[in-house]
Order: C-alpha cells, then structure tokens, then sequence
C-alpha cells in the first residue's frame, strides 16, 4: 500500500475513533490528524528494498527529522520550565542542524537519539520512548519489527503515554488504530501486496 494510503486510512481510523467518543469538531480533527500520522509511523524502518516510495525518499526522511525538531522545540518552550525548556529547544535544534547534513539511515538513528534526550531533559515519557521507538527503526530490516504485533504493543505504550500527556480523550485509540491499520494495509490479504509482514517477530518468521 502506497505511502499516501497509509495516511488515508490512518485519518478514517482517528475519524472512526472520534465518532465513538462524539467529540467536539477540534478534537475531530486532532485525532484524525493524529490516526494519519500515526499510519505512517511503521514505514519509519529504512533498511532493505522499500516498496514505499515515502520511505524510500531521502528528502521525505530529511523533513521528517527536520519536523521532529521544530516540534521539540515548540513542545519544549511551551511546557519547558527553566533550564528544561532551552535543553529541549537546543536538542530540537540539534536535531535540524544535523539532519540537514546525515545520510538517510545515520539521520533517522541520530534524531531518535535527539528525541530520547529531548525525552531525558524534559521528563516526558512518551517522548523518550517515541525515540527509542526510532532508533530501533533505523536499524531493523523493512517491514519487520515496526510490522509484528510486538511493535503495535510498544506503540500502544507510547500512544497511552501520549494520551496522558496531552489530556485527549480517544487520543490513545486513535493513535493505536492508525498504527494498526497500516499494518493490515500491508498484510497478504489484500491483492496490491505481493509480500505480506512477519506478525509474530521474534517468535516466527512466517508471512501474513
């Protein structure tokens, strides 16, 4: 499934979950943009053939690194307090300096890292783990452990770490439906995947 699906489908999913929690228009559009984004997240693996061209993009991994910094930055200088908020605001700056200069695979694993101190520093736990989440990202083969139920179970711990920080109600299904959605995007099932995802990482290696 196409890079742009992903995020289509990751949008109904929060747009699904909004419904079910009858939530006002603002935080409509919060978790569909949150179930969107969230659709994307397992295609943050680089290594190996890419069948997704988001993926596959130099430039797209160079922005995303590049946004995750300028969202640091705001997120650090809005809740920041004292020398807090400017060690977050010159990690998210790290992360924009050094993002412009790196190699698609060195910058994904460099702005996790910046990400885990950004998390350090301003003691957000969904933050630090959402960095360990990348790190991890950038060094496991494609459509692997980002693909596996073991990934939907790490990203739940971050979406209701997420959830917590921010105070959204449905914030946590929203995130966890998008992420989940992209993997039965990928699944064998459907006729456009010719190569399916190893659901059960590490315990087999069998296709779904």
């Amino acid at each position: 499934m196409k890079g742009t699906s992903h995020l289509l489908v990751g949008g109904v999913a929060g747009l699904v979950t909004s419904n079910v929690f009858e939530t006002d228009p603002v935080t409509t559009g919060i978790l569909i943009a949150s179930g969107g984004i969230a659709g994307l997240i397992p295609d943050m693996d680089v290594d190996g053939t890419l069948s997704n061209k988001i993926t596959n993009s130099h430039k797209f991994i160079q922005t995303l690194a590049q946004i995750i910094g300028v969202l640091i930055i705001v997120y650090s200088f809005l809740t920041g307090v004292g020398q807090e908020k400017w060690n977050g605001v010159g990690a998210g700056v790290g992360i924009i300096v050094i993002a412009s200069f790196l190699t698609r695979r060195h910058m994904l694993l460099v702005s996790g890292l910046g990400v885990v101190a950004a998390g350090l520093f301003l003691e957000e736990n969904w933050l630090f783990l959402f960095g360990v989440y990348i790190v991890v990202a950038s060094i496991v083969p494609h459509r692997s452990y980002t693909h596996s139920i073991l990934g939907v179970i790490f990203f739940g711990v971050i979406a209701r770490q997420v959830e917590a920080a921010f105070g959204i109600e449905g914030l946590f299904w929203a995130l966890l439906a998008g992420y989940a959605s992209h993997l039965v995007g990928d699944m064998k099932v459907l006729p456009v995947n010719k190569r399916g995802i190893k659901l059960l990482l590490p315990f087999s290696n069998q296709d779904f």
